[in-house]
């Protein structure tokens, strides 16, 4: 079963060629193959080793069977491309000398960054490819049970044997990208900070207590955590520090790209609503929405407007997404507004966004005294796709 995508990617690469990064197994090819395929004049799968050994011995062979193609505009496919950047200046040409243009997908931009090879200067945009989302999902199957337990990528999402897969998941992307591209030179102590890294997911990174723990150093610990960054596996959340009136503290957050990867590799059963583990599970999927949201209508300088705010005396908003709203993540049934709405209160006392809104699991969407929208999550998703949460 195929579930169509809701990334409008064929409005992007009409007016220029596009990277196409993700995380393995997020569906990119499955994507190009159901939903651009009509458009696609070539296409080069680079996981294929004999295809890879040829390009990689002459990258120019992909010019001449450019020129061999029918006319002289169309969509080139490569999936893979940084196992072999140098393509990427035949590439560069084509763009400047045909009408072609190209889908450049990865699953990996660390490579490409250490080679410091041609990112073609301005003339390909960069698009992030993330595991399903509401609009995709809201009519199969959905509860957040499900999420919880097999996460959102879609074969996963999709399987009876998504624990088997999940537990695979992991240990094969160990192998795969971080082992075989020696990012790393010993594989166990950074396994070991992967699983320190999910435990403390959504939470503030604390790099000296990371490194003390395993014996590393603080740098060591920031460049493992550029590495799951590159790899597509987390994101760094910033935080706001320019409110007005009270002090915020100057660390960021990080979030796990899947919840289902995250449980996974916690090796923790599926949470319900008795357990702590529901409201962090809550709260990123909730962030994975936003991210992804932001990603496919936006572009990369969008994401730059996203935030997080949290004082020295412990006030905190879950998500800004600057000038436009404020969003706070609670998982309970009924909101206590004496107590889960002071971090949205103290904020607004700052001014800085137009917006606030708490995200939880009432029934029905309603509005505080002061101002403060209460939504149940499912309409705060069909909202938020629809463009009235955070206008693009």
């Amino acid at each position: 079963m195929y579930i169509k995508r809701i990334l409008d990617l064929s409005n992007r690469i009409s007016l220029q060629s596009q990277f196409l990064f993700g995380a393995r197994q997020t569906g990119k090819s499955s994507y190009l193959l159901h939903q651009i395929k009509n458009s696609i004049k070539l296409n080069i799968d680079l996981l294929d080793s004999r295809k890879r050994m040829r390009y990689t011995k002459d990258p120019a062979l992909l010019s001449d069977e450019v020129r061999a193609l029918d006319g002289d505009e169309g969509i080139v496919v490569i999936d893979e491309i940084q196992l072999v950047p140098d393509l990427l200046n035949e590439i560069h040409n084509i763009i400047e000398t045909t009408g072609f243009r190209f889908i450049l997908t990865g699953s990996s931009a660390r490579r490409l960054k250490n080679a410091h090879v041609n990112m073609l200067g301005g003339r390909a945009g960069k698009c992030i490819f993330h595991p399903l989302v509401w609009p995709e999902i809201k009519d199969i199957d959905f509860s957040l049970e499900h999420i919880f337990k097999t996460g959102l990528l879609p074969a996963i999402y999709l399987s009876k044997e998504s624990d088997k897969l999940l537990s695979s998941y992991w240990s094969t992307y160990l192998v795969d990208e971080v082992c075989s591209e020696g990012y790393v030179r010993n594989l166990l102590p950074f396994s070991n900070f992967v699983e320190m890294a999910a435990l403390s997911s959504g939470e503030i990174i604390n790099y000296s207590n990371i490194a003390s723990d395993l014996g590393r150093s603080k740098n060591t610990i920031r460049e493992w955590y550029s590495i799951l960054s590159d790899m597509l596996i987390g994101y760094e959340l910033p935080v706001y520090g320019n409110g007005r009136k009270r002090k915020a503290i100057d660390k960021s957050k990080y979030y796990f790209f899947d919840v289902g990867v995250l449980r996974s590799i916690l090796g923790m059963p599926v949470p319900n609503e008795n357990m702590s583990e529901f409201g962090k599970f809550f709260e990123h999927y909730i962030a994975h929405e936003l991210i992804s949201y932001i990603d496919y209508k936006g572009d990369e300088e969008k994401r730059c407007n996203l935030y997080y705010w949290r004082t020295t005396t412990g006030l905190e908003v879950d998500f800004i997404y600057l000038p436009q709203v404020a969003i706070e993540v609670k998982s309970c049934r009924q909101i206590n507004e004496k107590k889960d709405l002071k971090g949205l209160r103290a904020l607004m006392d700052e001014s800085v966004c137009t917006e606030y809104i708490v995200v939880c699991r009432e029934e029905y969407k309603r509005k505080t005294e002061d101002g403060i929208y209460i939504y149940p999550y499912k309409q705060f998703l069909e909202e938020l796709w629809d463009g009235k949460i955070i206008e693009l």
